[in-house]
């Protein structure tokens, strides 16, 4: 093995775990609620559309890991199969969605830790997670797996305590599309796709697994079907204990779910699994987004001192305190948790139907999955981006064209320079 490649030291077993640490994170505690004002119990046809959804992004994305594995995600595979216009879009996409992810997340933990402040908890720790990164600070394999080992123990209190709280009331699954009709039902599945967010991550570990063209295959319908059971049993159980409803009225809905039942004190167990999945995933969020804003600086999309790399800490500093910095004005500016997930998801599956489309173009021998579920995967992101909400279509829409015009402005600045 030469020094510039990565050990194959992942098999099946490790890669799934990986897949399940992505995804089961903090988004399942925040996006049941807008999914029930969408849809009513019309959600869990909303959940399987998103997993669906995922699971075609993840093939084109996975496909297209191993003919270019670069940093860069959709960034990259743009560039490379549809043009530096499509790859400067996933790019600029990537980033503003996943910052509203971030004040997602940050809003998460204010309403489960302090929810009559939730806003200036929010902030706090937004600036604390801030000054970690810049700190040069890791997150580590272990705290993941500690991380999904508490989530997943949180949820199963979550279902305990809705099914056996004495609350339960089989009415409450009646009528699925009650609210919004399949219209609901297309936009809860776009919300929900916030709660698959990082199913990706699989299709990055090409060349850290053993036999990639048999273990990632295998990998990421695992990871998405056992995702997708423990995201339904959840939605499921806190259906069934609180109704649609009051999930819909929750800034906190798996909070309301075990707060009305004789098993209510175990809704400290709750904020706790929400407030640690909430830390992790922002904190993997803001180096993500800080990595691809340095990435694009790099490369002339973005201006050239976001790509400063701090001397003693290797990192890069001007990227990562201007997205905490942007995180902090997206909470001061009043936005609220269902307008994040939902401009969030709106960029997200701009970022994807790109990354499809760039699994389109494939040709035979670098194709793994069949062309039509790249396809499928373009039709899928585009429904349920423009199913959603209407201020965050018309937010995201708004910021995409923002983003578009100033990469015209930058090319025709570069062609008058030369």
């Amino acid at each position: 093995m030469s020094g510039d490649q990565l050990a194959r030291r992942l098999t099946t077993p490790d890669a799934v775990v990986i897949g399940l640490g992505s995804m089961i994170g903090a988004g399942v505690f925040a996006a049941f609620g807008p999914a029930a004002q969408a849809a009513g119990t019309g959600l869990l046809l909303g959940l399987v559309l998103a997993a669906g959804v995922a699971y075609a992004n993840a093939t084109s994305s996975a496909q297209l890991a191993a003919l270019y594995p670069r940093s860069g995600g959709t960034y990259v595979y743009g560039h490379e199969r549809l043009g530096p216009f499509w790859g400067y879009l996933a790019g600029w996409g990537f980033v503003v969605g996943k910052t509203a992810s971030c004040a997602a997340m940050a809003l998460t933990f204010g309403a489960y830790v302090a929810p009559g402040v939730a806003r200036p908890a929010a902030i706090g720790i937004v600036v604390g997670l801030t000054a970690v990164n810049l700190a040069g600070v890791k997150k580590t394999a272990g705290l993941t797996k500690a991380i999904v080992a508490i989530v997943l123990a949180t949820l199963a209190a979550v279902v305990t305590a809705a099914l056996g709280g004495g609350e339960v009331a089989i009415d409450n699954l009646r009528a699925p599309l009650a609210v919004g009709g399949w219209y609901g039902v297309l936009q809860s599945g776009g919300l929900l796709f916030f709660a698959f967010a990082g199913y990706a991550r699989i299709a990055t570990l090409g060349e850290e697994v053993v036999e990639p063209q048999r273990t990632i295959p295998k990998a990421i319908p695992l990871a998405l079907g056992l995702t997708l059971v423990v995201y339904a049993t959840v939605a499921v159980a806190a259906l069934l204990a609180a109704g649609p409803d009051a999930l819909a009225d929750a800034d906190a809905p798996l909070a309301a779910a075990v707060e009305g039942g004789r098993l209510a004190a175990l809704t400290p167990a709750v904020t706790i699994g929400a407030t640690v999945a909430s830390v992790g995933v922002l904190l993997s969020l803001l180096v993500g987004v800080s990595r691809t804003t340095f990435a694009m600086a790099r490369d002339g999309h973005l201006p050239g001192g976001l790509a400063r790399v701090a001397t003693r800490t290797h990192v890069p500093a001007v990227a990562e305190v201007t997205v905490g910095v942007v995180v902090i004005a997206v909470l001061v500016s009043g936005a609220d948790l269902r307008e994040a997930i939902g401009f969030s998801s709106f960029a997200v599956l701009t970022y994807y139907a790109i990354a499809n489309a760039s699994a389109w173009t494939l040709s035979g021998q670098d194709r793994r999955w069949p062309r039509w579920l790249a396809g499928l995967g373009v039709v899928g992101c585009t429904a349920l981006a423009f199913t959603l909400p209407l201020p965050s279509v018309v937010v995201g829409a708004g910021v995409l064209l923002l983003g578009a015009a100033l990469y015209g402005v930058r090319r025709r600045w570069s062609a008058g320079s030369n």
